[in-house]
């Protein structure tokens, strides 16, 4: 429609890191987790991988269902095929390209300038990272000024709750 901005603007963008918020020891979740061992071509071995499936369903349905466009935000974006066929997931943006990426905290500023370009293309963010989030202070409030962002940062041995997923639902269905 003339004069209005593509549907898709309206949408919020979850920046999804792996490990520790999706991959983590103890996801709980009311079941046994699932687990198995996932190749990564980048770093030539296999990493151990545990999940909830009701998280990965709960997530499916939030970006298949057009509730929130999810993007990897994860040191997993050159090997991000391997999870998307495991959790059966369509093919999700890759937030990162670096080549070679870098690990651990070395990633955080390539994350964080992640969640300012989705905040620079008018959309509303959610960013689920246990490390890269930053703390209270003025890196954060420049992020969540305005209520345009949600940052949740799991404990990385139990992953991303049902209680968090709550809040995403309620979040990404605010309008803006």
């Amino acid at each position: 429609m003339p004069g209005h901005p593509p549907p898709d603007v309206h949408r919020p963008v979850w920046l999804l890191d792996v490990d520790g918020v999706v991959n983590a020891d103890r996801p709980g979740w009311g079941g046994p987790p699932r687990r198995t061992m996932v190749w990564s071509d980048t770093d030539r071995v296999s990493y151990r991988i545990r999940w909830a499936p009701a998280l990965l369903d709960r997530i499916r349905g939030l970006h298949l269902g057009g509730a929130v466009e999810v993007r990897w935000c994860s040191t997993w974006c050159p090997d991000a095929h391997r999870l998307e066929r495991l959790w059966r997931l369509p093919p999700l943006v890759p937030a990162l390209d670096a080549d070679p990426m870098p690990r651990g905290a070395d990633c955080w500023p390539l994350k964080r300038a992640a969640a300012a370009r989705v905040l620079a293309e008018g959309r509303r963010l959610v960013w689920t990272d246990d490390e890269a989030i930053p703390g209270p202070g003025a890196a954060r409030d420049g992020l969540t000024q305005g209520g345009r962002a949600l940052l949740i940062a799991p404990h990385f041995r139990q992953g991303l709750q049902p209680a968090n997923l709550d809040l995403i639902e309620s979040f990404v269905n605010a309008t803006a």
